[in-house]
């Protein structure tokens, strides 16, 4: 078998492990079979899977950025904490809000955060971990934690954020969302349930939920698959087309990539292509709903 198809083997072995509650000793039994042996499969690893130490595109210490850690409680008794990028002294800016994969909020989306303020926003990253103390240092235990988090909660919570946003009270702004993965189900999830409140949003690779529920979408929303990913694909076609029939928005598969192609932490599955042409969309999709 070649080496590019036994990656796909990996890749996929992953999105099973980190998406559908596979047991580590399985996965690393099976990718150790993958891959030939056990060094050879800690390297096929460490290609697959995200890197924390990995260069940010927009340092955290950028001067034309204004960084703040933030907390605040969209609702009685549920306290979230986050990150806050934004443009210099600039203000009233509409805002982005930025929704991490199923790792929690770590510095690739805090660096996600910061491209989105260099575009002129107002980006807050919550961390949807924060009712369950906030996310570990360890992925493994976070990606439990999510699968741990009462979702109807969670939801309420983001369209509560999105509501005081765009309410006089929180400066009356135009507010969008862009999640990944986990955080782009949620997009797809809070567009159902926060209404006009919401502006804008950008679906990356989330799974999708039942297309009826596109009628309830009053924002416009950009959906954005990878082509090789069957899973997500699944559900998230259905929905785009659900989306175009509603007039609610619209999709972009890019062929040939990998679930998760636009993060940059991650060696085997980043696209650089595709990652560019997805964010390049991303931002003229914000620019036309959220400044137009």
């Amino acid at each position: 078998m070649t080496e590019e198809a036994n990656l796909r083997r990996a890749i996929a072995l992953y999105d099973r492990f980190t998406h559908e509650g596979m047991d580590r000793r399985a996965f690393m039994s099976e990718l150790t079979r993958i891959a030939g042996g056990a060094t050879a499969a800690s390297l096929l690893l460490t290609s697959v899977a995200a890197r924390a130490q990995a260069q940010p595109q927009v340092a955290p210490d950028d001067a034309r950025l204004r960084i703040q850690a933030i907390e605040w409680e969209p609702r009685p008794d549920r306290v979230y904490r986050g990150y806050n990028a934004a443009p210099g002294e600039a203000s009233d800016l509409p805002v982005v809000l930025v929704i991490h994969e199923n790792r929690g909020l770590n510095d690739h989306i805090r660096d996600v955060a910061r491209r989105v303020a260099v575009a002129g926003y107002s980006a807050v990253a919550p961390d949807w971990l924060s009712p369950a103390g906030g996310t570990p240092a360890d992925e493994d235990r976070a990606r439990e934690m999510i699968g741990q988090l009462d979702m109807a909660e969670t939801i309420a919570d983001g369209a509560a954020m999105i509501r005081w946003l765009a309410s006089t009270e929180g400066g009356s702004r135009r507010v969008g969302i862009v999640g990944f993965c986990w955080g782009g189900a949620l997009v797809n999830r809070l567009a159902v349930e926060a209404g006009t409140a919401l502006s804008a949003g950008v679906s990356f690779y989330g799974p999708a939920p039942d297309p009826s529920q596109a009628a309830h979408v009053q924002a416009n929303l950009l959906v954005i698959l990878a082509g090789l990913d069957a899973r997500v694909n699944a559900t998230g076609e259905p929905w785009i087309a659900a989306l175009r029939s509603a007039g609610k928005g619209d999709g972009i598969t890019y062929p040939g990539v990998n679930h998760a192609f636009h993060n940059d932490t991650s060696q085997a599955r980043y696209d650089r292509a595709a990652a560019g042409a997805a964010w390049a969309a991303t931002l003229v999709h914000f620019e036309r709903h959220l400044r137009g």
